[in-house]
């Protein structure tokens, strides 16, 4: 029982493990003393220039984890070869959570995303919702962007000031939902979003500009909701439709 407990307690540490890289967003870690670090990786092909040495006495002066690895590897650890610059970092992020956890929310507004791929748009998106009136973003890990350095720049710094929930797809989440009205927002819709009770629990649902929501999660929302617009302007920006829907009442 023990051992059990212990396995599910490592397990839900190393699901909130997010990798970086690239070498001036591993200073700015760094250098975040809010941002909990579990590993520093680097290549052992780096030169040892002004950036690495900085990397170094930093990770140092924080008593971080250095670990070595050949080019390979680290690639394989980035998942970015042409952009990691031979530097990897492991943050401990608490705001990102599994979307099991919603369960065990009494009341929620949540934004689902189902295939938003764009970084600069999930990084929009995450910062409108931080300032907004939302409860947290759920982002699927298949069909989606991953949090990267671009997510981050795009969101300004409050990657970390909001809840995301995490999954394998988004269908098996709202499944598991009970007692939750979740909106699919469709520029087809015939009610209008302004026009919306407030519910105890709820989730909008938005898809990417080309496809849409995909038809397995369209057919789990209980209602199809249309921003209203004029001039004959047909469809928002995903990111614009997320603030719009973080600045409800």
């Amino acid at each position: 029982m023990q051992d059990s407990q212990e396995y599910l307690n490592k397990k839900a540490y190393f699901e909130k493990i997010i990798t970086l890289y690239g070498r001036n967003v591993v200073i700015e870690v760094l250098q975040d003393d809010t941002i909990d670090i579990h590993k520093l990786h680097l290549s052992t092909s780096n030169k040892t220039d002004g950036a690495v040495n900085t990397i170094l006495s930093l990770a140092k002066k924080r008593a971080v984890e250095i670990v070595y690895h050949d080019k390979n590897a680290l690639s394989r650890i980035s998942k970015n070869a042409k952009q990691d610059q031979g530097v990897a970092i492991d943050i401990i992020s608490n705001s990102y959570q599994n979307a099991n956890e919603i369960k065990n929310l009494k009341s929620f507004r949540l934004i689902a995303l189902d295939g938003i791929q764009n970084p600069q748009n999930l990084g929009m998106i995450i910062r409108s919702c931080a300032a907004g009136n939302v409860d947290g973003i759920i982002l699927p890990k298949k069909n989606s962007a991953k949090i990267s350095p671009l997510v981050i720049k795009a969101s300004a710094g409050t990657l970390f000031k909001l809840p995301i929930y995490f999954c394998n797809t988004l269908d098996e989440v709202l499944k598991e939902l009970d007692e939750t009205k979740i909106y699919l927002l469709s520029s087809h819709a015939k009610n209008n979003v302004y026009d919306l009770a407030p519910c105890g629990k709820s989730i909008f649902v938005l898809g990417n500009e080309s496809d849409g929501v995909s038809p397995e999660v369209q057919i789990l929302c209980n209602d199809s909701l249309k921003i209203p617009m004029n001039r004959g302007v047909e469809s928002l920006n995903v990111a614009v439709t997320a603030s719009i829907i973080a600045f409800m009442k």
